[in-house]
């Protein structure tokens, strides 16, 4: 029977081992945690989600909704997890993190085929090995892994703060899902129960609102403009993932930037005067318990102290209780066009493969999605069976084919969005979501062309 190491207990590092583990491939993962604890990290428990515990969509018209749809196919650990752990968050999907966690956990120790060890890892594994050890990969490890592969480039990552719901004043707060009046899709919606996906209902007054008027919005942009922050080093080079920024950053592009972005009100209606407010903010579930809430979109590198003065100017956050402040972090990744093959393996150390965060790719389920196809492909390899990754115009392939995509040293992180994919063979006009839904449904009949 082959082995594989699987370095790193993240999204990527346990969805790499179980796809490995279910061919009959002895996987051994190694987790440091906790034997040493990462500065961002909190519990010793597998694929512990850092940032929000919200997966994005489930619409399958979104490129987050149909990545998931493809995942489910391919028999995701860590969505079915995902799924088991849900809290109401709207057409998203959110998860109670401690219990998502421990659904990991005990799914991977579980396995007979699967060794968890708790050791740090100092040097490369010895090959078959799969290093999923994700954006705080640091220490001798690092070092290794930028002489097998050049310098990692670096970009940074901001976490929200969580509030303690008993110490939100709901008499200037309320609860709706945005749009929530909106129950109708269009007829030709792909079908996901066609992948074991089944469509995940949108319940009412999943998010709890924080109205602003038009005075109050604009002294809460000022305060922030103002506002004290952490400083980067002089050696760091604080280059923000653009569907991440930290809020400050955002109300220096401009007055109206938050409105139209993580404060935005469309679709949301103020049941004290019946009308759009002119801003909002929002929070959305932490947990099954109902105890806590995280700001959505609001990641900040704004001291603790500001970040309470502030935050309290929200209306119904006057006297917040805040469980966790928000902060940032460098995050590291590799230039994948200039040091992987098609099949995730590093040029300069044959056998060795990188997956997830580490990879080039951000967000928690596009981690997933190059976990679980790096160690669909190794299996494959050692298997001696004859599997190609997928093509562009599924999510994982188009995922897949941005990794490789050589642009002359200008490699950033992706998320999953609609540019990976190839253009439609049509010729006539059609609107955005019209375009979004034939893509989806191409993407799901070439999915089942080359799972097969």
């Amino acid at each position: 029977m082959s082995h594989v190491t699987v370095v790193g207990g993240g999204l990527a590092g346990c969805e790499a081992a179980w796809q490995l583990a279910r061919r009959n491939i002895q996987v051994t993962l190694v987790e440091m945690r906790p034997e040493e604890m990462a500065p961002a990290h909190g519990t010793d428990l597998l694929a512990e989600l850092v940032c929000s515990n919200s997966l994005k969509s489930t619409d399958m018209g979104t490129p987050a909704g149909l990545l998931k749809a493809e995942l489910a196919a391919l028999d995701s650990l860590i969505l079915e997890a995902a799924r088991a752990s849900s809290v109401p968050a709207g057409s998203a999907l959110a998860v109670d993190r401690i219990r998502f966690a421990r659904l990991v956990t005990q799914r991977i120790a579980e396995h007979p085929n699967i060794e968890v060890v708790c050791r740090r890892q100092d040097r490369l594994p010895d090959p078959p090995a799969i290093l999923a050890t994700g954006p705080l990969t640091s220490g001798d490890l690092a070092k290794a892994l930028a002489e097998a592969a050049g310098r990692p480039l670096t970009f940074y990552d901001a976490i929200a703060p969580i509030v303690d719901a008993d110490s939100i004043d709901w008499d200037h707060a309320f609860v709706a899902s945005r749009w929530e009046n909106a129950t109708s899709k269009p007829a030709n919606t792909p079908d996901p129960t066609r992948f074991g996906f089944p469509a995940m209902a949108t319940s009412k007054g999943d998010y709890v609102n924080c109205p602003m008027d038009r005075g109050q919005y604009e002294a809460f942009v000022d305060a922030l403009l103002s506002a004290s922050q952490v400083q980067a080093h002089e050696f760091e080079d604080a280059r923000y993932f653009e569907s991440c920024l930290p809020i400050e950053v955002m109300a220096r592009r401009g007055l109206d930037v938050l409105r139209h972005g993580p404060m935005r009100p469309i679709g949301i209606q103020d049941p004290a005067t019946g009308k759009r407010p002119y801003a909002v903010v929002q929070l959305r579930l932490e947990n099954s318990h109902k105890t806590a809430y995280n700001m959505v979109g609001f990641q900040t590198r704004l001291r603790y102290g500001e970040q309470t003065r502030i935050f309290r100017m929200i209306p119904g956050l006057g006297d917040a209780n805040f469980l966790r402040y928000g902060s940032i972090h460098r995050n590291s990744y590799l230039n994948a066009p200039a040091c992987l093959n098609a099949r995730f393996e590093l040029d300069k150390a044959p056998g060795i493969r990188v997956a997830g965060l580490l990879a080039g790719v951000e967000g928690y389920m596009e981690s997933t999605a190059m976990g679980l196809l790096a160690g669909l492909l190794l299996a494959a390899d050692l298997t001696g069976a004859n599997l190609d990754p997928p093509p562009q115009t599924t999510a994982l392939g188009a995922l897949h084919t941005y990794l490789q995509r050589d642009r002359g040293g200008a490699f950033i992180p992706t998320n999953m969005n609609m540019s990976l994919f190839p253009p439609l063979d049509v010729e006539e006009r059609m609107s955005k979501k019209e375009r979004r839904l034939r893509t989806a449904r191409r993407a799901l009949d070439d999915l089942l062309l080359w799972k097969a």
